[in-house]
């Protein structure tokens, strides 16, 4: 399912509607969000959220259903979901061995380039371009991504430097720390088309409208992904 400009909010509502209700494999690739930030199910507002930059420059804040860290995305990230049966693959439904199968995946699309899975992040050397989360229930996983074309330095201050991080982040300010796809990789629709092809050769595949997904996210199911509303000071 390729998608443009959809929310990030009204995505994720989507992608846990997928893993709640249906038995076939997906994968959503969109671009276009516009900005919001977005925690993991238990991630603390108070620790993660530089709330004096957030009260002075509000954006959508979002809990989404999965776990993993906290992100700021915008218009230039693109976000890449896998949701599978975990009969239909040769993966142990474990955050770890579908982190190896993803980096697998990806790594065709990087010849030569220093990409590799660095502890749960994507990166290029020891720079970061793109962070993922996942959702396992009984006999289906999720692992969505959002990977940065490019960043925008402000919008980082709405994130507080989280006291769990990566070992190899070590006290990186985020300037240091993140690294853009674009610097990589000439050209977008390039990538997202590499992308693709990946998927034809690990999947025989069927492309499905908008639609599809809307009526899919009527199917009653439980409800996790919300926007958080503070009080402001």
């Amino acid at each position: 399912m390729q998608l443009k400009n959809v929310p990030i909010l009204t995505q994720l509502k989507w992608e846990e509607a997928l893993l709640r209700t249906k038995h076939d494999n997906w994968c959503l690739i969109n671009q276009g969000s516009p900005p919001a930030v977005v925690l993991g199910i238990s991630g603390r507002v108070d620790e993660l959220i530089n709330l004096n930059y957030f009260y002075q420059n509000p954006i959508p804040l979002i809990r989404r259903f999965s776990g993993g860290g906290t992100v700021v995305v915008d218009e230039n990230t693109i976000f890449v979901t896998f949701i599978c049966h975990a009969s239909q693959l040769s993966i142990s439904p474990f955050p770890q061995h579908i982190m190896q199968w993803t980096e697998e995946f990806y790594r065709p699309i990087f010849p030569t380039h220093p990409f590799q899975l660095k502890e749960n992040d994507y990166v290029m050397g020891l720079r970061k371009f793109g962070g993922n989360a996942q959702s396992i229930t009984k006999n289906r996983w999720l692992h969505h991504s959002s990977l940065l074309w490019d960043f925008c330095y402000d919008k980082m201050q709405y994130l507080s430097l989280p006291k769990k991080r990566p070992h190899y982040r070590k006290d990186r300010s985020h300037l240091d720390f993140l690294c853009s796809l674009k610097d990589f990789c000439s050209d977008q629709s390039k990538f997202q088309d590499q992308l693709l092809n990946r998927l034809e050769q690990k999947f025989s595949l069927k492309h499905c409208s908008i639609n599809d997904l809307k009526e899919i996210s009527q199917i009653p199911h439980r409800h996790i992904t919300q926007e958080i509303f503070l009080d402001f000071l």
